[in-house]
């Protein structure tokens, strides 16, 4: 194992160097200088520059007229809401961009519908679906520009569930248009946007520009990426190495940012003409959210990622929803320039199952079995996978009882030769004598002294991969069980973790301990429960269920295995020994 962590290290150390190609400092991408046909519009009387005397100003004879600037832009702020089963947006006019999105079948904290827009970053750095341009000026003078509606009055009136909005702005000089599509029963929206400045395409990018609502304490911003897919391969970029405005050119099949359970990410409909911009801010949150104080608070990161073709309008969808594989893999992108659908690809790239996700994977999609098909609650669910893949094992576990109770009966002979070489020093050419005395001793009683190590070694990959896939699976987000309220939070009363402290002492006490010294033996039946319950304290109660309940079921075994002719037999033995010791 401690090879495999050095070659993992060294092969991390020489991928960063590649990495590096990736990512480019912030800079405008050229831009092309076609001519972009301004949107028709019939003047009004309101859009033509009226004289001093409210009149317009004749043109002087002997000179030629020239045409008047168009504007278009709303007297007032206004707000438009989209919803349907899966969610509920409130857009405005000021921006054209969103001020709340939220998800009907998903809850907060406190028990109210799931609100994704940040209420904190939000403010600061830009609300959802608006837009990113390497010009700061320009970026607020498009953010913050009043537009017009499309089949709306004047005034703060709601127009409820339209299949699409149409927003225009123009002062003459910019002109812009955002136009959004919704369909029902779906977490996409199809977005399409241009910007012009003097009939010339600007690279103007519709962006997620901070964080998600559900982000509450610093851990769930410690969760936040930047994820993409592009030659069928899905790069995730923890937050601590997003840089804020890096750009990273395409193809992108999707992009967008993600935290623990929750995603907006962007599907353009031509992937080869499409840039994403990396977007990082730090916010201020309070410590104590229950009680919050002014005088009190942290520092955390939001992310936020802008997508869209630099050369001119963008076309492209917007998914904003959870990640769950369900749900992902229904997503399909575009595969090439036009909006062609690609059948075999999806975004179930979004759910990282991590190093061990080829038993990670099959391990949620049993345990969702379980839950749809027999028992419909996923603390229970994951008892019922506990016990059969602890049953599975059975085997390999009484090789390793097997094993640690032949070390036990050889350990006066291995201790005689301990001995015998004890007065030379580790670099003595003898201590290799020593080792090759114990090594035939050993093949002698029909031992293999990696027997009692290679049963746990192969359950290290399951409690990674339920470890994992816990921390991933958004079923389990605010899922009951008993006196739990969140299985993918911390037992509140710790309960849990104190039953494996307790299971994971009498474990040890009851496990034969071959070739361990009798000091070392003591010390590490107290250390080692009492480490292991402070390095689990926090952990989800799912995995604290899963990891306890193999303490039990592994304490059952034993006291079985301890029963049988053999068992019975060794402990004789180690009695004996224990009480001529005594003597």
């Amino acid at each position: 194992m401690l090879l495999a962590f050095a070659l993992t290290f060294v092969v991390i150390l020489i991928t960063q160097q590649f990495v590096a190609k990736y990512y480019k400092k912030p800079e405008a991408p050229p831009v092309k200088n076609e001519s972009v046909q301004q949107p028709v519009a019939n003047p009004t009387p309101a859009a033509v520059a009226p004289s001093p005397s409210g009149r317009p100003s004749p043109a002087s004879p002997g000179k030629t007229t020239k045409t008047p600037a168009i504007t278009k832009e709303a007297g007032s702020e206004s707000e438009t809401v989209i919803e349907n089963d899966l969610y509920r947006i409130t857009f405005t006019n000021k921006g054209a961009q969103v001020k709340s999105w939220i998800l009907k079948k998903y809850q907060d904290d406190h028990g109210k519908p799931l609100e994704l827009v940040h209420p904190i970053a939000a403010p600061q750095y830009g609300y959802a679906l608006s837009f990113y341009t390497y010009d700061e000026g320009l970026r607020k003078k498009l953010n913050e520009a009043l537009y017009l509606v499309a089949g709306s009055s004047p005034g703060a009136e709601e127009i409820q569930s339209p299949e699409s909005l149409h927003f225009e702005f123009s002062d003459g000089d910019t002109t812009v248009v955002k136009e959004f599509s919704f369909q029902p029963h779906t977490y996409e929206i199809d977005v399409e946007t241009s910007v012009t400045e003097k009939g010339s395409a600007v690279a103007a990018y519709p962006a997620w520009p901070a964080g998600f609502g559900d982000e509450t304490v610093s851990a769930s911003y410690a969760a936040a990426r930047i994820d993409y897919e592009r030659a069928d391969k899905v790069e995730r970029v923890p937050y601590k190495k997003v840089n804020g405005g890096s750009t990273i050119s395409g193809p992108f099949y999707w992009a967008g940012t993600v935290d623990q359970y929750f995603a907006a990410v962007f599907l353009p409909d031509d992937p080869n003409s499409t840039t994403l911009v990396t977007l990082h801010n730090m916010v201020d949150i309070p410590k104590n959210l229950d009680k919050p104080d002014p005088n009190e608070h942290e520092r955390v990161s939001v992310l936020g990622a802008a997508v869209g073709n630099p050369a001119g309008s963008t076309r492209e969808r917007l998914f904003v929803g959870p990640k769950a594989l369900n749900v992902l893999a229904s997503v399909h992108p575009s595969d090439h320039a036009g909006g062609g659908a690609a059948p075999n690809r999806n975004l179930e790239g979004l759910v990282d199952f991590g190093f061990f996700s080829f038993v990670a994977k099959p391990l949620f999609l049993w345990l969702r079995w379980t839950y749809q098909h027999v028992v419909p609650n996923y603390g229970w669910a994951i008892l019922i996978l506990t016990v059969v893949i602890n049953t599975a094992l059975l085997p390999l576990r009484i090789s390793q009882m097997k094993s640690g109770m032949r070390m036990q009966k050889i350990q006066p002979q291995v201790q005689a030769i301990n001995n015998k070489y004890k007065q030379f020093k580790l670099t003595d050419p003898r201590q290799a004598d020593k080792n090759r005395e114990i090594q035939d001793l050993y093949k002698r009683e029909g031992i293999n002294p990696l027997g009692g190590c290679f049963p746990t070694l192969l359950q290290l990959p399951f409690l990674w991969a339920f470890y994992t896939m816990l921390g991933v699976a958004i079923e389990l987000r605010h899922a009951p069980w008993l006196w739990l309220h969140d299985l993918s939070g911390p037992d509140p009363y710790h309960l849990i973790n104190i039953l494996f402290v307790v299971s994971m002492f009498m474990m040890q006490r009851i496990t034969p301990q071959g070739g361990m010294d009798p000091a070392q033996q003591k010390m590490m039946m107290v250390m080692m429960p009492i480490m292991l319950g402070a390095f689990t304290w926090n952990l989800s109660a799912g995995l604290g269920i899963y990891w306890a309940a193999s303490n039990l079921y592994g304490i059952l075994q034993q006291l079985g295995f301890n029963r049988t002719s053999f068992g019975q037999e060794m402990r004789a033995m180690m009695l004996k020994r224990a009480q001529k010791k005594g003597k």
